[in-house]
């Protein structure tokens, strides 16, 4: 019998949880998910009047970069740790960072003792909140895998990954009323309740287990340079679109990132205990999951974003619902994330729905590719409803398949590493599109020009992601000068006929992408998920 506190484990090695402590830790995780979720879309609703606020434009893309290099570094580096030293700890440890740094977040500007700026501040917050954000991040689903057989955490992994479907749909007008009846101080405030919640169930519920069978040596050398690679390609990927592929820092920081990336494989080749054990890789079902991931976030997050901007700035729809265009998607995605999950978990097979999925995903990238001025809004929609089905389809099995396939002592390992490709695809995809969308638009929209417009004239034109914010100040600054109603008239022709030519390119590349990923998906390999029975069948097979 075990000791009091001492965690126990099923005859399938998962671990036992009474029903309380089941409960409260999935009441944890999921809270711990819907903060995580909020705070990547309640926040860029609020940036207009932070930038107001704290006198920040020229500084506003850090506050994004600042969280994206720290979440995204940590989730490896956290999940390796926690495979050798246990879950718990380290969970609590990033949830009270992410509250305690929202916090902070919450009254940038006003702690004058620090030594910077209120901008400079709410950058170094931001980077601090990351930090916490990709631990929680990484360890939710291993977490789930702890405890439930693969067979069952299909329906469990649907049903989270539902949770941040839907607080993607919410935060955005959530974003929005909060900074318009109390401050945008409160989009980082609001986490602070929720957090302690979910603190609390997690400290009280979820027992302390001591991982078996696993060296417990850090292997800083590959902490290093993973960090020394991952830091350098994000801020090259990030900084692309403003500076372009060729131009010095860029072609810099590429070139540091690949010399890291061959010292931390080297690293991991020689390691007594590798942050991520190349050895996992050898397992075909855990490589192709990796690329599904990278090619999943790589065309399809790296497109939708350009989504609103063609419905805003082609279809003409009002910016003033701007938060709600992605509805459609994200909400179909819940109901592919709930549904694939219940069908994994009761056919106990992935491979099926990671086919159809990916090519409903295909599918809705082909509809956006076939897109252009006289295309009706109802057909966007349908576009993102096929799509966005098909991503709630496959975003749950490939989580799942991973960690059927993985070592036990490798769970978080392999858990995060089918995060950390979808994270790096989606950052490189948005680099890709966005370099290659700008170059189209400033080329097209150049051509447009009637012969005689001043330079100053053409200065806000330069990015039309900014375009529908500045529109009524340009009407009203056009308006002083005669006939300058009519020039801008010409102008934002131009600008339309442009974006509709640059919004074409890439959403054709995304649907070769995303075809190309269906080829992907058929050659995953299926392993009948472990604790699955069938009618009449015997006892669920123990884990291998």
């Amino acid at each position: 019998m075990a000791a009091p506190g001492e965690t126990t484990y099923s005859t399938s090695g998962f671990i036992r949880l009474t029903r309380p402590q089941l409960t409260g830790t999935l009441a944890g995780l999921a809270l711990s998910l819907l903060l995580a979720a909020l705070d990547q879309t309640i926040v860029g609703t609020a940036m207009p009047s932070i930038i107001t606020q704290l006198l920040g434009f020229d500084r506003y893309p850090w506050v994004t970069t600042a969280y994206l290099l720290t979440s995204t570094v940590a989730v490896p580096i956290f999940a390796k740790l926690s495979d050798i030293y246990g879950r718990k700890w380290f969970f609590l440890a990033g949830a009270v960072v992410f509250v305690a740094s929202s916090a902070l977040c919450g009254a940038a500007g006003q702690m004058n003792f620090i030594p910077l700026d209120g901008m400079n501040q709410l950058i170094v917050f931001r980077g601090i909140q990351g930090l916490g954000a990709g631990i929680m991040f990484g360890l939710i689903f291993t977490i789930i895998g702890d405890v439930f057989s693969p067979a069952e955490r299909g329906k469990y992994q649907g049903l989270f990954a539902a949770v941040w479907g839907v607080a993607s749909i919410f935060g955005p007008t959530l974003g929005g009323w909060l900074t318009d009846h109390l401050s945008w101080r409160w989009a980082f405030y609001v986490n602070l309740p929720v957090g302690i919640i979910a603190i609390a169930a997690i400290y009280l519920e979820f027992p302390y287990f001591h991982p078996q069978g696993v060296r417990r040596i850090i292997d800083w050398m590959g902490v290093f340079t993973l960090t020394a690679c991952l830091v350098p390609l994000l801020l090259a990927l990030t900084w692309v679109t403003d500076y372009g592929w060729t131009s010095m820092r860029v072609e810099a920081l590429l070139m540091v990132a690949a010399v890291m990336l061959g010292l931390f494989l080297l690293t991991e080749m020689k390691a007594a205990e590798p942050l991520l054990p190349l050895s996992l890789f050898r397992d075909s079902v855990i490589t192709i999951c990796s690329i599904a991931n990278f090619v999943l976030g790589m065309g399809m997050f790296g497109v939708i974003i350009y989504l609103p901007l063609f419905m805003q700035g082609v279809l003409g729809v009002s910016a003033t619902q701007s938060g709600s265009l992605l509805t459609p998607l994200m909400l179909a995605a819940v109901i592919g994330n709930i549904f694939g999950g219940q069908v994994t978990s009761r056919l106990g097979r992935y491979k099926a729905l990671a086919i159809v999925g990916s090519i409903l995903v295909a599918a809705g990238m082909i509809i956006f590719a076939g897109m252009d001025g006289a295309t009706l809004q109802s057909r966007v929609v349908l576009g993102m409803v096929i799509a966005g089905i098909g991503m709630g389809l496959v975003q749950p099995v490939y989580t799942v398949a991973v960690q059927n396939s993985a070592p036990r002592q490798h769970m978080g390992t392999a858990t995060a590493s089918s995060q950390f490709f979808r994270s790096i695809g989606s950052t490189m995809g948005v680099a890709v599109f966005g370099s290659l969308f700008l170059t189209i638009y400033k080329r097209d929209f150049a051509s447009s020009i009637p012969p005689g417009t001043p330079q100053v004239a053409l200065e806000p034109f330069s990015n039309p992601l900014l375009l529908d914010q500045l529109r009524p100040q340009l009407e009203a600054a056009f308006g002083r000068y005669p006939d300058g109603p009519n020039l801008l008239h010409t102008l934002m022709g131009g600008v339309r006929a442009s974006l509709v030519h640059g919004l074409q390119v890439i959403f054709v590349v995304g649907a070769v992408i995303m075809t190309a990923a269906v080829v992907v998906n058929v050659m995953l390999r299926e392993i009948p998920l472990r604790g699955h029975r069938r009618a009449g069948s015997g006892p669920p097979a123990e884990p291998g």
